[in-house]
């Protein structure tokens, strides 16, 4: 029985297998999407949202946490770097997994897996600006609207000129 055991051991070795879904995360961060099997895609989804969750504060801590999984520096620098920057607001759930069919030689599950803000099919090509919620109605803009000074036009300086 399988009481409590949470991880697929992928028919590997312990550190075959983590060198296995390190080498993938990397990839993953590298090219935002990438095929592979079914089995390997949830043990990935498992393996790099806590990782994700790590990068949204970018401390040194974190980093060299992220490090010890990845060990690989350029994936660590683009994972805090660009895809924290996409998925600072979102609460989880930074990957999506699609399935794609069977493969060729041996009929296995394929899927594919990608990281959900950096496709621009399933977000319309644009991103989602939420509004800052107030508990005070109006107040907020009637604020913003008086602070905002009337533009002046200045003449030109003889060094802007040059």
């Amino acid at each position: 029985m399988r009481h409590g055991k949470k991880n697929n051991h992928l028919s590997r070795q312990t550190a075959h297998r983590k060198s296995m879904l390190a080498n993938m995360a990397c990839s993953l961060i590298e090219h935002k999407r990438i095929n592979t099997t079914v089995a390997k895609a949830k043990a990935l989804k498992q393996f790099v949202e806590p990782l994700i969750t790590k990068s949204k504060a970018d401390t040194t801590h974190n980093r060299r946490i992220v490090f010890s999984y990845l060990r690989n520096k350029y994936a660590v620098t683009d994972l805090f770097r660009d895809v924290a920057a996409k998925v600072g607001d979102r609460p989880g759930g930074y990957t999506r997994i699609i399935k794609v069919g069977n493969r060729l030689g041996d009929n296995a599950d394929m899927a594919m897996i990608e990281l959900v803000d950096f496709n621009e099919l399933y977000n319309g090509g644009k991103k989602e600006v939420k509004k800052a919620k107030s508990r005070r109605g109006g107040k907020a803009k009637k604020v913003e609207e008086a602070t905002e000074a009337p533009e002046v036009n200045a003449e030109p300086t003889a060094e802007a000129a040059e």
